[in-house]
């Protein structure tokens, strides 16, 4: 981050563009594995090459009936054609609604209508399914139809004189994006180029990539991390490969090939990195690899060891929403207790506050609700009134999250609000109960949920899956462990459930629980007496 203040300070998305550019034009911005295979078939793009080809995109664009403020849509896999339809895009000062690939008419369906988008972009056909038969079948169905084009090999050109000059307020809202929305409709989150540009550089500051370093996005671009991962490439100049469809081991050759020294993305993506390295232990997987970082889920700190000891590179994990990309992140030069067991310290500019049931500030140790206040902080949802219900009266966004400030400011997240179980009227963490879980030898993941119960209110029941080849994991036995770790008698499962794997969605492969309270409600289970 030597030298890149005054890129850190700029205004808007292009303005960092144009500075990073006026920098290096000729270094390497994007790399796209088209194969992931061993061989490849790879494409690249300069930072030069970018902003040049954004700039005719945007008058291909305008030619399109694109103006400043034009509510865009867009639904596209992690390609080069993407980053550069949103630049092209930020250069029109237009307003982007990024939506991942795979979501479909639920989703899909509720931002055009709640954003009234008046254009939507898509691949076409990507990965069997049609996108562009999908969005014109949802945009009959609405009052004011918008222009849907297809934008994956090709992208709309035109002559950059007939633009008008790019937008210099950084603080109007230019992003729509939106929450999971596993229990109810998503919510549209309002972001600013400068709140994702603050984002950007809190975590370059804390990764500090220097411009010899490759970074890779496995997770999809229309994920609220793209641009917060972007911001950090222009700050930092150093490339990035980009995977249509992440996948161990078909990604590996493309890791290979680039020589990536940063990889990661969420828990899952360090588990399944770890899976492919226990295949072959005398041999790294890759070689370049010196970091992996992510967030987005909960990370045990015996994945931490793991990584570290068997993957050979560092590991910082840190905590980011859709309304806030950065929140906090582990240094690499943290001591190994504080990357192990916090999500990191958040940076300049983010304040952190845990408070009590009455909104009042709780002592550092002390677990409570996470509330937070900065300039990567969303300016709220495209519903006014989610909007009044996410901020206390001082401003802090009320994030759902429970945990506790240590006494040198790291954060230890400790569930969510909504996570917690209430049983005969105790409350029972379900993170808890899973760490424990997760030193099972016959535990490889867990998912703890709470069940609708005529007698307890809520019954406690345990979705685990195993490892291959362990023996089937019993009731008794996984009470018996629980009981040996010190878990009082009223957090124990009532309930077992064992799956082949957890159901993730496809962003930053979170469990979603959702769908296991769905399976196991009134369905298939394993119960213990009423305690």
């Amino acid at each position: 981050m030597t030298g890149t203040a005054d890129l850190a300070a700029s205004r808007t998305l292009w303005e960092l563009l144009e500075g990073r550019v006026g920098r290096t034009p000729g270094a390497l911005a994007l790399i796209q594995a088209d194969d992931p295979g061993p061989t490849g078939a790879d494409r690249s793009v300069t930072y030069g090459a970018l902003r040049d080809r954004a700039e005719r995109v945007a008058a291909g664009l305008y030619g399109l009936g694109v103006r400043p403020g034009s509510r865009v849509a867009w639904q596209l896999p992690t390609r080069i054609e993407t980053v550069v339809l949103t630049f092209a895009l930020a250069r029109l000062g237009a307003t982007q609604s990024p939506l991942i690939p795979f979501h479909r008419d639920r989703e899909v369906g509720h931002a055009l209508r709640a954003t009234e988008a008046g254009f939507l972009a898509v691949p076409g056909v990507w990965r069997g399914f049609d996108h562009r038969v999908m969005a014109c079948r949802l945009a009959l169905a609405l009052p004011s139809p918008p222009l849907v084009f297809t934008a994956y090999d090709t992208l709309p050109e035109g002559d950059p004189a007939i633009l008008p000059p790019p937008p210099a307020d950084g603080t109007s809202v230019r992003w729509i994006y939106w929450t999971s929305g596993t229990t109810s409709d998503p919510k549209g989150v309002l972001h600013t180029d400068r709140s994702l540009i603050a984002a950007g550089t809190s975590l370059a500051r804390a990764l500090r990539p220097a411009p010899d370093d490759v970074g890779s996005m496995a997770f999809p671009y229309a994920h609220v991390a793209g641009p917060d991962y972007t911001v950090m490439l222009l700050l930092c100049g150093f490339p990035c490969l980009l995977l249509e469809h992440f996948a161990l081991p078909g990604s590996l050759g493309a890791y290979r090939r680039h020589g990536v020294t940063i990889a990661g993305g969420s828990t899952a993506f360090y588990s399944m990195f770890l899976t492919e390295q226990r295949k072959e232990p005398t041999r790294a997987i890759v070689p370049t690899l010196r970091l992996m970082a992510g967030g987005g889920a909960p990370k045990p700190p015996e994945l931490y060891h793991q990584v570290v000891g068997e993957l050979g590179c560092r590991l910082t994990h840190g905590y980011g929403m859709t309304e806030a990309p950065m929140i906090t992140m582990g240094d690499p030069d943290d001591t190994t207790r504080h990357l192990a067991t916090t999500e990191g310290r958040p940076p300049d500019g983010m304040r952190i506050r845990v408070v009590d049931a009455d909104g009042e500030p709780v002592p550092p140790g002390t677990d409570g609700h996470v509330r937070l206040r900065g300039e990567a902080v969303c300016r709220g949802y495209l519903d006014p009134a989610q909007t009044a219900e996410a901020f206390d009266t001082d401003g802090f966004l009320i994030t759902g999250d429970l945990g506790h400030l240590t006494t040198d400011g790291h954060l230890v997240l400790t569930g969510r609000a909504k996570d917690v179980i209430i049983r005969k009227g105790e409350n029972v963490s379900a993170p808890e109960i899973e760490h424990l879980l997760r030193g099972h030898p016959a535990v490889e993941d867990v998912a703890v949920i709470g069940l609708p119960d005529p007698t307890r209110g809520e019954r406690v029941c345990a979705v685990v899956q195993q490892p291959a080849g362990a023996a089937p994991l019993t009731l008794g036995g996984l009470a018996s462990y629980l009981r040996d770790g010190g878990l009082a008698v009223h957090k124990i499962p009532e309930q077992l459930e064992l799956v082949e794997a957890l159901p993730r969605d496809n962003t930053l492969r979170k469990v979603l629980k959702h769908e296991l309270r769905e399976r196991y409600t009134d369905g298939p289970g394993t119960d213990q007496p009423a305690r």
